[in-house]
């Protein structure tokens, strides 16, 4: 039988008062953002007075980068760090954007207020999101304790948005409990949710196949927990003991009580993923050993046990100081990649330099200069622009 949440006082909405920080009192303590321009002020102060419209605007600023990201996002920086961040990925049709809804639902009976950033595909006519994501999760989108934002992968290799952990900044910094972060679906591509998310989710389903997808995607590399979704079907008990005899295995512990020769009958050891599964209660205090829930989205069933299993992952991470490290690998990983596209902006749209490179293509064609040579002495170009951009 499915253990229901206990009901919580009366869910906040977005207009609720928060733990935060005013934009003026930021300003003062941090000194680490850069003056921003009187719109980008005027939006702070609406983005502090929690006003939805406010923080629509400053989700579509950072996510098509217009001018005045950079200040919004540094001055927003300081409340970054207090909503935990869910990442749901898994094969199409496994029904992420069902459980997603399901989970929202359990957090607001829970009075937990949830930002959603849904990767849709992207048009091929506007370049936008087809906005299939939100369609589904109609039940939740007029909660006014619930965001939901549709991002298009716009040619991104993986299930995510380049812009979506910005994005999820901007709702962190709102103020937003939990940030589910859903991606497109695409199978093989979708590894960096880890990097995006806390806690990774990894929806399957009873289908034919799904286990050795799982493989393929690299996703029980990734997956922090595993729901078997569509559980009424038939094979969803295969599937779940598949996927717990391949965690056990990653662990060195799926096979260790089988015969020593290489002719191993799986039928003499009993049941391997039950011993997986066993052997796993015990060392869930030394370190996180993936579990494998059974879920049926579409009728809400264990729901609760998922958002229990995410509980207790969450306080793993803070205990063995897992979060700090996946916090700063994030950080490292958005240092370097926001350095190297101002690099690109700055040298590539510098016309002298594209008169350079126009200058030598005949070198290049003759053979008399190498691509190599002339992209060391590009480098040193560079180094000279920087220099002078930075005085």
């Amino acid at each position: 039988m499915t253990r229901r949440l206990p009901r919580r006082p009366r869910p906040r909405s977005l207009t609720d008062d928060r733990r935060s920080l005013p934009y003026s009192s930021l300003r003062r303590v941090t000194r680490i953002a850069p003056s921003p321009s009187p719109s980008i002020a005027r939006l702070l102060a609406d983005f502090d007075a929690r006003r939805p419209a406010a923080l629509a605007r400053a989700v579509s600023i950072v996510e098509n980068q217009r001018d005045g990201f950079d200040a919004l996002l540094a001055s927003l920086h300081p409340r970054i760090g207090r909503a935990r961040r869910i990442g749901i990925t898994g094969p199409p049709g496994a029904g992420k954007s069902t459980l997603t809804t399901q989970l929202t639902l359990a957090y607001r009976e829970a009075g937990l207020t949830v930002g959603i950033v849904a990767v849709d595909p992207t048009s091929p006519f506007t370049g936008g999101a087809l906005l299939g994501d939100r369609i589904r999760m109609e039940s939740v989108a007029l909660d006014p304790g619930v965001f939901i934002r549709s991002l298009a992968t716009r040619g991104s290799l993986g299930g995510l948005s380049s812009s979506t952990r910005v994005v999820a900044d901007v709702l962190d910094a709102f103020g937003f409990d939990r940030i589910l972060l859903e991606t497109v679906g695409v199978g093989q591509s979708e590894l960096d949710i880890a990097r995006s998310a806390e806690s990774t989710l990894v929806v399957l389903v009873p289908e034919s196949g799904d286990s050795i997808q799982a493989l393929k995607a690299g996703l029980m590399e990734i997956g922090d927990l595993f729901a078997v979704n569509k559980a009424d079907r038939p094979g969803a008990d295969r599937v779940r003991n598949d996927i717990e005899l391949m965690l056990g295995m990653r662990a060195g512990r799926g096979l260790q009580d089988a015969p020593a020769h290489h002719g191993v009958d799986l039928g003499r050891i009993g049941n391997p993923a039950r011993a997986a599964r066993e052997a796993a209660r015990g060392e869930q205090e030394e370190r996180w050993v993936p579990p494998v829930l059974r879920t049926v989205a579409a009728k809400g069933e264990g729901i609760a046990e998922l958002v229990d299993a995410l509980d207790r992952h969450f306080r793993y991470l803070g205990t063995s100081g897992e979060l700090t490290r996946r916090r700063r690998a994030r950080w490292r990983e958005q240092i370097i990649e926001v350095a190297e596209q101002r690099l690109r902006r700055r040298v590539w749209q510098d016309a002298g330099v594209q008169a350079f490179i126009d200058s030598v293509l005949p070198a290049v064609e003759d053979g008399s200069r190498t691509p190599f040579g002339i992209a060391d002495e590009l480098l040193r170009r560079a180094a000279d622009i920087l220099t002078r951009t930075a005085t």
